[in-house]
């Protein structure tokens, strides 16, 4: 089905997605009149803006996982608790610790910026960040934000944001120690520990994993994956309320691949001052690094990417009555070395940015403006407004407009001249606008959320095939993403439930084409329910078909959907203890992620089973 032949069916989709929930929250209008908002369901957040507020006042389309989730569904990849949310897709080059690409409203990769405790982590040589090495059980939240946020983090925030944030123990929490086994001979340890030391808190937790794995193409063999990652944080509060923390995060390990294996290291370090000058003035200043390193063994001989970001920004917070401004200014430094000799190997961001916000009862209005320096690539400026109403105490109904853009990589840009491939210096970044109105409803058991928003992509970029086994980066000079996104949760009477639809038109506007690897039609459905000491529940997940395109043959090649069942158990049996077990892909379906280029297909695990122990000492 074509893209312009679809249109009207999306359009009325989402016109029904947008008004079944109204028409059911009218239907309750005096029930919702009378309820209190769940704290639980309408969480507060920091990622939308700059400073803590709800996800309704936030004015953004935001999902957030909580430490309840993640611990029940006990995922073996972080990117397993973000595919099937609203707006959000995943591909893997096969299971295990392999190459993944996360997209958020259809956008790459490379749109969708991700924060470690706020703490920019991507390879600046490829641009996106490496998913598949972060590990969930280091993680207690995770904030997602769909659109525009370049107005407050600089570039790549084109699709969204995604922000995960480490463990960090509460005053009374000592420690605790899991063990685990799982099929393709998998094993897993993690511990942690914690304590407050009078106004000092002091954590540190780690994980060690290792797996044979599975084949990962179509008649491969088994590929393995070992990976040890902790994280450790010190924070002291003052007696005027400021507080002085350090954090470091460190994951590293081996994959093996088709044709070779990888060496990695990730790594975060921050040192964090939140200082209040005056009642009405407060100040916040974040010094961090992160690292992105590989040695990679292959065929074709080794080779080796080391990249660095070294950042420095400082918010000051100033408000009075129920407004505020916020003013802030950033430097960035990316470094890059190994064994590719670039053209260029370092270079500076300098930014400056604001946020306003005002309240005018139950209307909200909010402003922001940034403007990035880059010595590579030039001057950016992008902005954002957006509009809030509430109906009444449950509904809300928002209205956005938002411009962002997408920087070239080292790789874009740089790549020296090979064999297969060649940057080119003359690319230009993204650039992006997005339209989107939302409506919400909140109440004491339940929410929903849904949007409608289209966003326009100008010179987007794209490593073509421009000669047999020869790429090279070129800029497509118009992209349109349109979509809808509804979510749903519930949670009361030990019942916990939750529901994600997005539907969308991923399209090249100018070789008049579906966007590569993007479905159309995800749906995800969550249910579990505490029954005594034990907790059952299961995660149903499905999307349509995608596509995977020979740019110099013509051709394209249609991977079929697929949909996928997971359940999990768990038990506490003993005060302290507990255990869980999970199996993903119930059904044992073998799913074709990407055609492979020695012929066949990248393939997803089957069957998945992983049997834990955990103690939480008291």
């Amino acid at each position: 089905m074509g893209i312009t032949k679809a249109t009207p069916a999306l359009l009325f989709s989402g016109t029904s997605l947008l008004l079944l929930p109204l028409a059911s929250a009218v239907a309750q209008a005096n029930e919702s009149e009378s309820s209190n908002v769940s704290d639980t369901l309408d969480p507060i957040v920091v990622t939308a803006t700059l400073g803590p507020r709800t996800v309704g006042e936030s004015l953004s389309s935001v999902t957030v996982i909580d430490e309840e989730e993640i611990r029940e569904k006990a995922p073996n990849a972080f990117q397993d608790l973000l595919q099937g949310q609203p707006g959000i897709s995943v591909k893997t080059n096969g299971s295990f610790g392999k190459a993944t690409s996360v997209y958020t409203r259809g956008t790459s990769n490379d749109s969708t910026l991700f924060l470690v405790d706020g703490v920019r982590l991507r390879s600046a040589t490829l641009g996106g960040a490496s998913w598949q090495y972060f590990p969930p059980e280091l993680v207690e939240r995770v904030e997602i934000v769909r659109g525009p946020k370049s107005s407050l983090y600089g570039a790549d925030a084109l699709g969204g944001v995604i922000q995960a944030f480490t463990l960090d123990p509460d005053r009374g929490r000592t420690g605790w120690v899991e063990a685990g086994v799982g099929n393709f001979n998998t094993q897993k340890t993690a511990a942690g520990v914690g304590g407050t030391f009078g106004d000092t808190r002091v954590s540190l937790s780690g994980v060690h994993r290792e797996t044979d794995g599975t084949a990962i193409v179509t008649g491969g063999d088994d590929k393995g994956f070992r990976n040890t990652a902790g994280v450790g944080r010190v924070a002291h509060e003052f007696d005027n309320g400021g507080e002085v923390s350090f954090m470091m995060f460190e994951s590293d390990g081996n994959t093996e691949f088709e044709g070779g294996e990888t060496d990695f290291m990730l790594r975060t370090t921050a040192l964090k001052l939140e200082a209040p000058v005056s009642e009405y003035w407060h100040q916040s200043i974040l010094f961090s690094e992160s690292r992105d390193e590989t040695e990679n063994e292959r065929t074709s001989g080794p080779s080796a990417y080391e990249t660095r970001t070294r950042t420095a920004r400082w918010v000051n917070t100033l408000t009075w009555d129920v407004h505020e401004l916020a003013l802030g200014a950033e430097l960035m430094g990316d470094k890059v070395g190994g064994s590719e000799d670039f053209d260029e190997n370092s270079r500076s961001n300098a930014a400056l940015f604001g946020q306003f916000r005002l309240s005018f009862g139950p209307t909200d209005v909010q402003m922001s403006l940034r403007g990035d320096d880059n010595e590579a690539y030039g001057t950016n400026e992008t902005g954002a407004i957006a509009l809030g109403h509430s109906i009444d105490r449950a509904h809300r109904i928002r209205l956005s407009y938002g411009t962002a853009f997408r920087a070239p990589t080292f790789n874009d840009l740089y790549t020296p001249r090979s064999a297969f491939a060649v940057g080119d210096p003359t690319i230009k970044p993204e650039e992006s606008e997005t339209y989107e109105l939302g409506l919400s409803g909140n109440y004491q058991s339940w929410f929903w959320d849904t949007a409608i928003f289209q966003l326009d992509i100008e010179n987007m970029i794209q490593w073509q095939e421009v000669s047999p086994w020869f790429y090279k980066p070129q800029n497509v000079d118009e992209a349109r993403i349109q979509g809808i996104e509804l979510g749903m949760g519930y949670e009361a009477q030990g019942w916990r439930a939750g529901a994600a639809v997005t539907l969308l038109e991923p399209e090249n506007r100018t070789e008049e084409r579906d966007l590569e690897y993007r479905s159309t039609q995800t749906i995800k459905l969550d249910l579990s329910k505490q029954l005594g000491d034990w907790l059952l529940g299961g995660t149903f997940v499905a999307a349509n078909h995608r596509y995977d395109y020979d740019d110099y043959a013509g051709t394209k090649t249609r991977l079929p959907g697929y949909g996928t069942l997971d359940l999990h158990a768990g038990w506490a049996f003993a005060p302290g203890w507990s255990s869980k077990l999970t199996v993903e892909n119930v059904f044992d379906k073998e799913r074709a992620t990407a055609e492979y280029s020695g012929g066949g297909y990248y393939i997803t695990a089957g069957r998945t089973a992983m049997l834990t122990v955990r103690y939480d000492f008291l």
